[in-house]
């Protein structure tokens, strides 16, 4: 899809090319590159953007300065997205604790259609790496989401929110899947239908993103580096540019950096600061805003933070937030592990993802310490060792892991991730005194996730007092992400995700590197009486990343709170936690996504009615997507009621005219597609569809598929000319020939008969 989409840019920024912007012009389209330096993520946006769909060419024109181009005929049948010019950006960020919430209000015009026609619009909000959720197609992790878009027109405006699955029955139009999807793993598009060239079009952008750590520093980047061809046509006007940034702390923390803009203070008060950069400017951002502070802690150090519930909230009870930080210096000895890492080798993981998954493992060999042991376990329908036992992660040891798991298997028929499991489980089954551990990777959906649960759940029930972790990874839509989420909060593990094939190597090293670093384990809270933790297992501390436990809870807050649990040398750990009553902070907010995604897999889990209707009173408060919700585009017009009186009174037909008012009043609904990753697909499974293919099963993404193939075709013959095809032909070879003359002479005949069919039904019947 983001080929598709950066090739329709490319279409459209070709196409703009014939708008005459008058003698003032200070836009250029941008130099192309070279040939062999070109890629897609070329056009891909670098922040928000706006887009014209264009369909038939012959709308394309400057609405204020119309020119005459007889030469267009025709219609595109992959629309072409030519970027429409922006006219005022300002951006606000809010910081809690490790989540920000991101504001971009922005205006643009439709510079680029005639005034007495309208087109479609098309808006494109990047959000950063760290800025997607696991209930969203290649949104996992609890990275944050997108929130929503308020767009502003002269005679209406639109809106999204969030509905349950049940109020959708009653919604009659559905958006086409183009109209609203994630494009790639970090960018969501909508689509605004019927917009009049010449229009001015203001728009808010509500996201979510998650700050990244690394070394005891937390770090914020949002995507705001615009192209050039985006600043308006018109020379020496200067326009105001605005940054505000807010951060409220909610943790203990240092120095604060911003680096991207010239950013000046202009608030401080006791863990609250805020930043402002102004600037009238004649070319918008060309730099990604940038943030980022220290934790101010060595060891490791948490707090606690709690608030009543909105009055709009179905659950009534007290909410809090519990934030445990591992600190930038350890002196402490770390775990040593028993390691198993489980790969699934079936057909459909053959090419390019298995080979990145086998990359990725080449890594985790290099993070085992020489006293850690270890096996790995291949599987499809069979199952593979690589060692009846568990062998220490001496180089040489490695060296063969490494030679062993690049051989090749076998073809394999079959996803089966019962067996494999139970394998490891009771080769770890005798660990003392050791962190046993087991990385999943699959790709496929199977018939007893459910059964392997609640199995998982007696064996760590039954278990040592340090039970295996199951640190689960999931590639692609066609596995049950929240049978693996559900597997992985059982037994105290991690579980991340990769949909983008090339993002797999990346997401599966940090998966592993964080359950390797883990320096605190079998975390529980002293304390509270009557508390309910979204995580039903709370995961361990990794050196990796801070940990975010949330909840509800009865009663009064406690005074006092603790964290308690082992450290890696078996000497029990506590530490008390600062305690934190906020009133302007959204809590809800803060702790909305990893509250649906944790609930999320706990419904799909036990089925439970009441999770299902507790998550959709979630996402309609914060407006968040999940499994159970909708997202709807809500258009309203705007009335005048007191022109709208005289224009009835004038009108001879005043009952026609007030119905009409009466309807045009009404909000219009529009159901976009399912934005949600599903629970799996067993059939795509069991056909062993890879997951480079996975998108093949949708009818609408064929077609696509189609219109991308044609427009290759077509910028084949676009970039080859007559002299060209002369050259190559008086170099081949009479064989080559032969063979190419019987290709063309085959299509040739099937286009006829094709072409017969249509004119003679009856007769080719």
């Amino acid at each position: 899809m983001a080929e598709a989409f950066a090739w329709a840019v490319e279409d459209g920024l070709r196409l703009g090319k014939r708008i005459y912007l008058g003698k003032d012009r200070a836009v250029a389209p941008p130099k192309p590159l070279p040939v062999m330096d070109k890629s897609p993520q070329f056009y891909l946006p670098s922040a928000p953007m706006v887009y014209a769909v264009i369909s038939d060419p012959r709308i394309v024109d400057n609405p204020d300065i119309p020119s005459y181009q007889p030469y267009v005929h025709g219609r595109l049948d992959t629309p072409a997205l030519i970027p429409l010019q922006m006219s005022a950006i300002s951006l606000d960020v809010d910081c809690f604790v490790d989540t920000a919430f991101v504001l971009v209000s922005g205006t643009w015009r439709v510079h680029c259609v005639m005034g007495s026609r309208s087109c479609d619009c098309r808006i494109a909000v990047p959000m950063g790496e760290q800025s997607l959720s696991a209930d969203v197609r290649m949104l996992l992790g609890s990275q944050g989401a997108f929130l929503g878009v308020e767009v502003d027109l002269p005679k209406k405006s639109y809106s999204t929110e969030q509905i349950g699955v049940d109020e959708t029955k009653s919604i009659r139009h559905t958006a086409k899947p183009e109209d609203g999807e994630f494009v790639t793993p970090y960018m969501f598009t909508i689509t605004i239908p019927k917009i009049h060239g010449g229009t001015y079009i203001s728009i808010k952008l509500h996201w979510s993103q998650k700050l990244s750590y690394i070394r005891g520093q937390l770090t914020l980047t949002v995507p705001f580096s615009f192209p050039e061809y985006v600043n308006p046509a018109i020379k020496k006007i200067a326009r105001k540019e605005k940054i505000q940034l807010n951060v409220n702390y909610g943790i203990e923390t240092g120095m604060v950096q911003t680096t991207s803009h010239p950013f000046k203070e202009f608030k401080r008060e006791s863990g609250d600061i805020s930043f402002v950069y102004e600037a009238n400017v004649l070319t918008w951002s060309e730099t990604d805003l940038s943030l980022s502070y220290t934790v101010s802690s060595s060891n490791i150090f948490g707090g606690a933070l709690f608030q009543s519930p909105p009055k709009n909230d179905l659950d009534q009870r007290d909410m809090f937030c519990i934030y445990l930080f591992p600190g930038n210096e350890r002196s402490t000895k770390g775990f040593s592990k028993e390691v198993i890492f489980v790969i699934d080798i079936s057909a459909s993981m053959r090419g390019r993802a298995l080979e990145n998954t086998k990359n990725a493992m080449n890594i985790a060999f290099s993070k085992l310490s020489p006293e850690d042991s270890f096996n790995i376990i291949l599987f499809s329908g069979e199952t593979f060792l690589f060692c009846t036992s568990m062998m220490l992660a001496s180089q040489e040891a490695v060296e063969r892991a490494y030679e062993w798991i690049h051989k090749d298997h076998g073809e394999g028929a079959g996803t089966d991730i019962f067996v494999p499991l139970q394998k490891a489980i009771d080769m770890l089954s005798g660990t003392h005194g050791l962190m046993p551990m087991v990385f999943l990777v699959t790709d496929g959906a199977v018939e007893d996730e459910r059964k392997i649960c609640e199995w998982m759940s007696k064996v760590v029930k039954n278990g040592d007092s340090l039970c295996p972790r199951i640190h689960t990874f999931g590639i692609g839509s066609f596995c049950n992400h929240h049978f693996l989420r559900m597997l992985s909060m059982i037994s105290h593990g991690e579980y991340a995700a990769a949909f983008d094939l090339d993002s797999i190597e990346s997401q599966m090293q940090k998966l592993i590197s964080s359950g390797l670093s883990t320096v605190l384990a079998n975390i529980t809270l002293d304390g509270f009486e009557q508390v309910e933790v979204y995580s039903s297992c709370i995961p361990d501390l990794s050196s990796e990343a801070p940990l975010m436990i949330c909840g509800r809870y009865q009663g009064n807050f406690p005074d006092t709170l603790r964290a308690e649990g082992i450290l890696g040398d078996s000497v029990n750990f506590a530490v008390d936690l600062k305690i934190e009553k906020t009133t302007d902070m959204p809590l809800d907010k803060v702790i909305a996504r990893q509250q649906i995604d944790l609930l999320t897999a706990q419904a799909w889990f036990s089925g439970n009615k009441q999770l299902k209707e507790q998550i959709v009173n979630v996402c309609m408060r914060t407006c968040n997507i999940s499994e159970y919700s909708r997202m709807v585009l809500i258009g309203k017009y705007k009335i005048d009621t007191e022109t709208d009186a005289a224009e009835a009174k004038k009108s001879s037909k005043k009952k026609r005219h007030a119905r009409k008012l009466w309807e045009s009043a009404k909000p219009e609904k529009i159901l976009l597609q399912v934005l949600t990753i599903g629970f799996g697909n067993l059939d795509a499974t069991a056909e062993n569809i890879p997951p480079e293919l996975e998108e093949e099963a949708s009818p609408e993404v064929i077609e696509i598929l189609n219109k991308a193939a044609t427009n290759f075709w077509d910028r084949l013959c676009k970039s080859c000319c007559c002299v060209c095809c002369i050259k190559c032909c008086s170099k081949m070879n009479n064989q080559c020939g032969a063979l190419l003359s019987q290709i063309f002479a085959a299509f040739a005949y099937i286009g006829c008969s094709q072409c017969c069919s249509l004119c003679f039904p009856e007769e080719g019947q």
